[in-house]
């Protein structure tokens, strides 16, 4: 059982009622199409929507997992703890542009975050119509805000009480959100107290079932020997389920004594406590009433009807004769339950379109051959359908019709269903498995490109987005290097199944190889196709096809994409041309990110060969330094750090030239160098900022650096020190308390020639610890300079015990506390330098 179920078990159902009435009142708050909740999961930095109102699970699939560091509304709005307004498509484009590629139709959103006092649980999101005029959404933001916070409080009591964190590893749970108008005398609505077993039923539902009238009682017998004659225990049980929390996720078909299809929807009020407050439903007649029927029963196309969640309510004859299905087999089914060829990529993107826009849809479709025809590529009238769907507040109205074969290869193609599968030799046709390329799916893999630097981040891309968009499940990235191909990525396959093929040369006759060194991609519709055309190779258990796809970047060939599939499949034209196109993008990515680790290495070998190796040494004296490299970027910073012997004491130094690049880390390293002269000389540290300043004038590189210079006695722990525009040093006292040392300061180097640096002493007592640092410690996007330095000051104080002895391995371990928040932090957008210096009280023998 999954943690979800385990959730709902532990808390008769509480936690998945409390996500339910969340989603489906935020969505009739803010007038939405759909909504849903986000749920922190049970894997670390992973959400999973938990519940959504308005949208057909399988819809939604590919959003139903997310992780919090992508670009995407609800991730930013559940790590920054910030609502995030998307009022129309130009906004979302504009601030989250890999998320408006994937659904690329004219809405608007909001994400609430669901937080407690001390846990984020996760986001509220609303898809509601686009407007131009910010104002029309954020008249919603409040009374969302109020879903979300009244989530958040329930869910940390639910925690509370169970002393178990609230996760959700489950499917989401889907509902249908509040009907935007009654259909008139086509339903009726019941309550059902479990306890007593009161039943209350209106007078509509009287009507439609042909209850006794109002002034005698109704029984849960009488209303299921009306509803569902010999089936009355299945409804009775949905009834016992829903009183516990889990409502059944689609309507109910019964059939009545007369044959009548009816639709029984059952929910909750999920305000009141666990096992009270009555069960609630309302029985409907799908139909669209009986003139409507007879009409539309005798029209040529077909036409069927949707509600929201994809459950057809009405089909005409026509309509399942083009299907392939009879009327009872469609009407109170699930689209994709009921027509499964229709499972597929293409018509799930526009069944969303319909969903979320108000513009129509159409496209075309293949119907695959029923028993009766033959298995020749040859195309019968009616095997090409062409479909379309008007949305609608609550029903979505489709035709369905036949295309004949001039207008199937062109409208086809145009819509992203590719040609008509080819006969492979043998004169088979392989089995028709939908094309999943819509046009889109390049832009979205270009985009999440643009964001991926390293090699290892663009095969986790590439099996983000190329595995789901094609329906793969197995996936391998060779980079090419001195003329052999190593593997950088695999997913799916066998384990140890592609250790034969590492290091593989170029000479070898293989797929992978040969795509590669002719640049021409090479499909194989099955494994027996692979096996005779590259007769011993070897191959896993499966008989899926295979594509084998060359990584080319400039004209330069990378490497080789490996994508394979569990069953057979053909590939269309339209097929092979974008996953060509993907082809040629993931190339361009990883020839860019392994020239950016190349790079990248170079630099970061320079910026350690202009950090000092060890720092001087004093008996009386510890030291310890720390450097880390922003994350962000391949750039190398200015950041420095410098302790030299000068006279009778030790010269304290740190620095942090403006920018990044090798520019400023030769900046950085004239300074470094020209700062220890300065030292070396003894000189006083007012002299030597003003020296630094003057020459980084005279060098006219357009940058400015920060600094900070103190000379120390060990001996006595007089300390005197000057400060260019850098934030100021820390100490902790021998009795363990840290403080800010107010020293005045004069502005930056480098940019006023007449500037000038106040000297300040103060005496360092035996046994504390001085602490210099960047400010990229204690610097945080949206966050005051101050409350880090405050933070910093805390951690310092906490970072030993008063009475421990200043010691090497005792200032290290200090220094890598200081720094460990920074150090495992993946976003990281500055270098950071740490200088610790401890005076001791006396020296040690045995040095």
């Amino acid at each position: 059982m999954t943690a979800g179920a385990l959730d709902a078990d532990r808390t008769p159902g509480r936690l998945p009622a409390l996500l339910v009435d969340a989603a489906t009142e935020a969505v009739g708050t803010a007038g939405g199409h759909a909504g849903g909740v986000y749920l922190r999961s049970g894997s670390p930095g992973l959400l999973r929507l938990s519940a959504l109102a308005g949208l057909p699970g399988p819809l939604f699939r590919p959003w139903w997992e997310l992780h919090v560091d992508r670009p995407f509304p609800a991730a930013d709005a559940f790590r920054l703890g910030v609502r995030v307004i998307l009022p129309n498509p130009t906004e979302t484009m504009r601030r989250y542009p890999q998320f408006a590629a994937g659904l690329p139709f004219p809405f608007g959103s909001l994400y609430v975050p669901v937080a407690g006092p001390d846990t984020m649980f996760g986001v509220l999101t609303v898809l509601r119509p686009a407007t131009a005029d910010t104002a029309e959404v954020l008249k919603h933001l409040d009374g969302l805000t109020r879903i979300a916070g009244d989530l958040a409080m329930a869910l940390q009591g639910l925690e509370d009480s169970t002393a178990t964190p609230v996760t959700w590893d489950d499917e989401p749970l889907s509902v249908r959100p509040p009907a935007a108008r009654r259909p008139a005398q086509h339903a009726g609505s019941f309550a059902w107290e479990p306890a007593g077993g009161t039943l209350t039923v209106d007078e509509p539902l009287r009507a439609l079932l042909a209850l006794p009238g109002p002034g005698q009682a109704a029984s849960l017998g009488a209303l299921m020997d009306a509803l569902a004659p010999g089936d009355g225990h299945r409804v009775a049980a949905a009834l016992r389920q829903t009183a516990a929390g889990r409502p059944p996720p689609l309507p109910l078909p019964v059939r009545t004594a007369d044959g009548a299809l009816r639709l029984v929807e059952l929910w909750k009020p999920y305000a009141a406590p666990p096992g009270t407050g009555p069960v609630r439903g309302m029985v409907r007649d799908p139909g669209l009433g009986p003139v409507a029927d007879a009409a539309a029963d005798l029209l040529p196309d077909g036409v069927f009807c949707l509600d929201r969640l994809g459950v057809i309510v009405y089909a005409n004859p026509r309509a399942a004769q083009l299907l392939g299905r009879p009327r009872a087999r469609l009407v109170g089914h699930g689209l994709w339950e009921a027509v499964p060829w229709l499972n597929q990529t293409e018509c799930e993107d526009h069944l969303r379109a319909a969903l979320l826009s108000p513009d129509p849809v159409h496209f075309h479709v293949r119907r695959p051959p029923d028993g009766s025809r033959s298995t020749t590529p040859q195309l019968y009238e009616g095997d090409w359908l062409a479909v379309s769907v008007h949305p609608g507040p609550d029903i979505l109205t489709g035709t369905v019709r036949p295309a004949n074969r001039v207008a199937d290869a062109s409208a086809a193609g145009a819509a992203g269903f590719g040609a008509p599968p080819q006969a492979s030799a043998s004169g088979d046709v392989p089995p028709v498995v939908a094309s999943t390329a819509p046009l889109y799916r390049p832009i979205v893999l270009a985009v999440a490109l643009t964001e991926a630097v390293t090699p290892r981040q663009v095969s986790e891309v590439v099996v983000r987005e190329l595995l789901p968009a094609f329906g793969g499940r197995r996936l391998a990235l060779y980079l090419l290097q001195d003329r052999h191909l190593h593997l950088a990525w695999e997913t799916g396959f066998p384990p140890g199944f592609l250790a034969p093929f590492e290091g593989i040369g170029l000479d070898a006759r293989l797929p992978g190889v040969e795509t590669l060194t002719s640049g021409r991609p090479l499909f194989f519709d099955s494994m027996q196709a692979l096996a005779a055309a590259y007769p011993g190779i070897p191959l896993d258990a499966t008989q899926g096809a295979r594509a084998f796809l060359p990584l080319i970047s400039s004209g330069r060939p990378v490497g080789s994409c490996i994508l394979g599939f569990d069953r057979p499949r053909s590939f269309s034209t339209e097929e092979r041309t974008v996953l060509t196109a993907l082809a040629g993008l993931i190339g361009q990515a990883m020839e860019k990110a392994r020239r950016y680790e190349t790079e990248t290495e170079l630099a970061r070998g320079l910026q350690r060969a202009l950090l000092p190796r060890r720092l001087s040494a004093h008996p009386l004296m510890e030291t310890a330094g720390r450097y880390l490299p922003g994350t962000q970027g391949m750039d190398v910073g200015g950041d420095w750090y410098d302790v030299v012997a000068s006279g009778d004491g030790m010269a304290l130094v740190i620095g942090d030239v403006q920018g990044h690049g090798v520019q400023a880390a030769a900046t950085m390293g004239q300074l470094r160098s020209a700062v220890r002269a300065f030292a070396l000389g003894d000189r006083s540290p007012d002299e030597v900022l003003n020296g630094t300043n003057h020459l980084l004038i005279d060098l006219d590189v357009g940058l400015f650096a920060s600094c900070c210079y103190l000379r120390l006695d060990p001996v006595t722990g007089l300390a005197r020190a000057a400060r260019a525009g850098h934030p100021p040093p820390l100490v902790r006292h021998p009795d363990g308390r840290a403080q800010v040392l107010d020293l005045p300061g004069g502005v930056v180097l480098g940019v006023d020639p007449q500037a000038r640096y106040p000297l300040t002493e103060f005496r360092l007592a035996p046994g504390a610890l001085l602490a210099l640092y960047t400010d990229g410690l204690v610097e945080r996007p949206g966050t005051d300079i101050d409350a880090g330095i405050s933070a910093l000051r805390v951690a310092l104080s906490k970072a030993g015990a008063p009475t421990e002895r200043p010691t090497a391995r005792r200032l290290a371990v200090t220094a890598d506390r200081l720094t460990a928040g920074a150090r495992h932090a993946v976003d990281r957008p500055d270098d950071i330098a740490l200088l610790l210096a401890a005076r001791r009280p006396e020296p040690e023998s045995g040095r």
